[in-house]
């Protein structure tokens, strides 16, 4: 399974997250959209759009993720450098790797990384 994990401001737009998941990689082959439990609205318009179902996932699962890439105010809120990657392994389960470190919307509102799991 493919998840594709994001991270993004209040206020960003679908637009802004569909260009974040091009930048990682584009949504071919992708199963699953992922992003933190408290963000899980957010995504929901691109979920949606895309057909692909939406996990949020628990903010006890995120800190301990193995990510590429630290963000400070990330760390601060939600004990790991990179929501966007920390989602996307989480949402693929043990053993999940990253494709890629995560990628900023043009407009720098929104991040996106792709992990590969073997969870169904």
């Amino acid at each position: 399974m493919r998840v594709a994990g994001f991270g993004f401001r209040k206020g960003a737009t679908e637009a802004a997250l569909r260009d974040a998941l091009m930048q990682a990689g584009g949504p071919d082959g992708v199963t699953t959209l992922a992003t933190a439990a408290d963000k899980a609205e957010g995504l929901r318009d691109l979920a949606r759009s895309l057909g692909l179902p939406l996990v949020a996932v628990p903010s006890a699962d995120l800190p301990g993720q193995a990510v590429a890439t630290q963000s400070a105010r990330v760390t601060a809120l939600y004990g790991t450098g990179s929501l966007a990657e920390a989602a996307a392994l989480a949402a693929a389960g043990p053993g999940a790797r990253l494709i890629a470190p995560r990628a900023q919307s043009a407009d720098g509102t929104a991040t996106a990384a792709i992990a590969e799991g073997a969870k169904p």
